[in-house]
């Protein structure tokens, strides 16, 4: 009969943890993924909350204006369902993460639970200042 080594024992143990971590993992799988994020950052779903006509209000002395058009170009890119949003007429750049979470380039290291909570925050961390056209290729739009 074959002796076994610490080396199999030491693949069968590891084997098992994995098998029961993975296990773990799926069983707790449910739970929100956005909970390790900002917690201005809740699973907003996959539909929007914005009216038909798109929002169009002033914010600490900022026009944001909101819009959903479903052949919108953002930033010059064909994004069909992305807001479209506008601060002062200027175009503000918006990502969606993988959990529905928003951010912008404005504040991109903080997460948020709609387009308008992210609109609202980067008027705010403007601070007056203007906002410029987002231009990833290093030209100017």
């Amino acid at each position: 009969m074959d002796m076994i080594t610490r080396r199999r024992a030491f693949g069968i143990a590891v084997g098992a943890a994995a098998a029961a971590g993975l296990t773990a993992c799926d069983k707790g799988g449910s739970t929100s993924s956005s909970a390790s994020a900002s917690p201005n950052a809740k699973a907003s779903g996959p539909a929007l909350s914005i009216p038909t006509g798109g929002i169009d209000e002033v914010y600490e002395g900022r026009r944001i204006q909101i819009t959903l058009d479903p052949g919108a170009h953002h930033d010059g890119q064909h994004m069909p369902g992305m807001p479209n949003i506008k601060i002062d007429g200027k175009e503000l750049h918006l990502m969606r993460n993988a959990d529905n979470s928003w951010v912008t380039v404005v504040n991109h290291y903080e997460t948020f639970a709609d387009p308008i909570s992210a609109a609202k925050a980067a008027v705010r961390d403007l601070q007056g200042a203007n906002l410029l056209p987002f231009a990833p290729t290093g030209g100017t739009p």
